[in-house]
C-alpha cells in the first residue's frame, strides 16, 4: 500500500496532507516559496505513483489564504494532472475551493482555475 504525504507547514510554505487510502489530497496556508518548483517536486512524484492505478475517487481540497505566481502555476499543473487522470484512468475527481467569505481575490482564483480546467471545482466560502 502506498504512503501517505505530508508536508508540515512552515512560513511561506502550505500544510500538505494526502491520504493515499482515502484519496483525501489537502493543501492549505500560504504557498509564496520563492523555489516552487523545487519545493512542490516531491508532491508531483507522489501525485505521479497515485496516478498509476486507474479509477480512484479523488477529493482534492484547496484552502489557501495566499499564494504568489509561481505557486499558481504549480496549482494549475496539479489540475492538469487530475484531468488527465479523469480522462483517461476512468479517475472520479472533485476539487473543492475553499476561501474566506470576504476574500474576492481567492474566490476569482478558484472561478479561474474552474475557467481553465474540465473539472468539478466547487467555491466553497468559510467563515474564520
Amino acid at each position: 500500500m502506498m504512503e501517505d504525504f505530508y508536508n508540515p507547514p512552515d512560513h511561506f510554505i502550505p500544510e500538505i496532507r494526502f491520504k493515499a487510502a482515502t484519496g483525501e489530497l489537502n493543501i492549505s496556508g500560504e504557498s509564496f516559496h520563492e523555489y516552487s518548483v523545487e519545493f512542490y517536486q516531491p508532491v508531483f512524484d507522489w501525485l505521479h505513483r497515485f496516478l498509476e492505478i486507474p479509477n480512484k475517487t479523488i477529493t482534492m481540497n484547496f484552502k489557501m489564504t495566499y499564494f504568489n505566481t509561481n505557486t499558481s502555476r504549480r496549482f494549475l499543473e496539479i489540475f492538469d494532472l487530475l484531468e488527465d487522470y479523469e480522462k483517461n484512468k476512468g479517475g472520479r475527481v472533485t476539487v473543492n475551493w475553499y476561501y474566506k467569505a470576504h476574500d474576492v481575490d481567492m474566490k476569482e482564483s478558484g472561478e479561474e482555475y474552474m475557467a481553465d480546467t474540465n473539472l468539478t471545482i466547487n467555491l466553497i466560502p468559510y467563515v474564520s
